[in-house]
């Protein structure tokens, strides 16, 4: 008997030591569209800040930020390109590119609600494939043997390694992103090497400051780096943006955002929306040009819930348009489709 009882304190230890301790995760049910709280496994959620900085109030989500000193935060963007074009025979041809912007922050300083960082612009990459051939411009391999690709190396080139200084406060919003002009001076120079007509260097220059300024950088920033509203949002509430696709800004992308999730140190949100299907047509005589487009974009954003940096987007989208040609007895239509993947952090999926 007394085998018997010590074998049975000895398994009602065993069971007390299997139990775990459990974590709480809010989130919105993916068959009801409601918020509910589940149970799961504490050693399976990521450890959180005692006060982190994307938290609650009274049910509100608040972004903000809560990096360290001396501490680096990645933000390396990538996008893939697969284009489909399809002729009035039924003959396609595909071609895809890629293209990697690899870069991260480091925090020098803190005063007071500023960040001071080092904006450091790490490698560019480009990549296309057609009918069989790749070309790869890479910024971490050597000079291309392409004549038409040595000055597009040269560039990424001379526009990598280089620090930029960026002032952020905690709550995302970029004040300000100093240092252009070292960068401008650098490409200026690698241009020179390869273009020796004043004009056309002059002309390679003034387009690349169209493109790559502070308020081109600081728009940038801000639509990677903040996402949700700043007055907040309830798990499963909807908020939306919009913003031109065009010059003129007649034709607007629309992305709804949700968020799905906060919880296992993480902050989930769901992006969907793009552009509605949108027909022209012109007639001239007996001919009528016709053009219809349509955008859509459907992923996820995440943010650490920690320090409120974004850790991964994945987002696809995809953009179909048809051309059409008829003289109102017959008609041929070209097909153009393109799927792209657009992420940042891409390890971090």
């Amino acid at each position: 008997m007394k085998n018997v009882a010590a074998l049975m304190l000895i398994s009602s230890i065993a069971l007390v030591s299997c139990k775990k301790e459990t974590a709480t995760i809010t989130k919105v049910d993916p068959k009801t569209g409601k918020t509910v709280t589940v149970e799961v496994p504490a050693d399976s959620v990521a450890k959180v800040a005692e006060n982190p900085a994307i938290k609650d109030s009274a049910g509100i989500f608040i972004q903000t930020f809560k990096l360290e000193k001396g501490k680096t935060y990645p933000l390396t963007t990538y996008q893939r390109d697969v284009k489909t074009m399809e002729d009035p025979q039924g003959k396609t041809i595909t071609a895809t590119s890629e293209s990697t912007d690899e870069m991260n922050f480091t925090v020098n300083d803190i005063k007071g609600n500023v960040y001071d960082m080092t904006l450091n612009l790490v490698a560019k990459r480009n990549s296309q494939s057609a009918q069989g051939k790749t070309v790869i411009v890479d910024t971490k391999q050597a000079l291309p043997k392409e004549d038409d690709l040595k000055m597009i190396w040269n560039i990424n080139k001379a526009l990598t390694g280089n620090k930029l200084n960026v002032k952020m406060d905690t709550k995302g919003n970029v004040i300000s992103i100093t240092g252009f002009d070292a960068v401008y001076t650098k490409v200026t120079t690698a241009v020179g090497s390869l273009i020796k007509d004043a004009n056309q260097k002059a002309s390679v220059v003034a387009s690349l400051k169209e493109t790559f300024n502070e308020k081109v950088l600081k728009d940038q920033l801000n639509k990677n780096l903040t996402i949700i509203p700043k007055k907040g949002v309830k798990i499963g509430e909807k908020w939306s943006t919009s913003e031109n696709a065009d010059a003129s800004g007649s034709v607007k992308v629309t992305s709804n955002y949700v968020l799905k999730s906060v919880g296992n140190g993480a902050a989930e949100i769901s992006v969907t929306g793009g552009i509605p299907k949108k027909t022209e047509k012109k007639t001239q005589g007996q001919i009528t040009h016709s053009l219809s487009s349509e955008l859509a974009q459907n992923g996820t954003i995440k943010f650490d819930q920690s320090t409120g940096w974004i850790t991964n987007q994945n987002i696809d989208v995809k953009t179909t348009q048809i051309e059409t040609i008829s003289d109102g007895k017959q008609s041929q239509s070209m097909k153009s489709t393109s799927k792209s993947s657009v992420m940042v952090n891409p390890s971090g999926k």
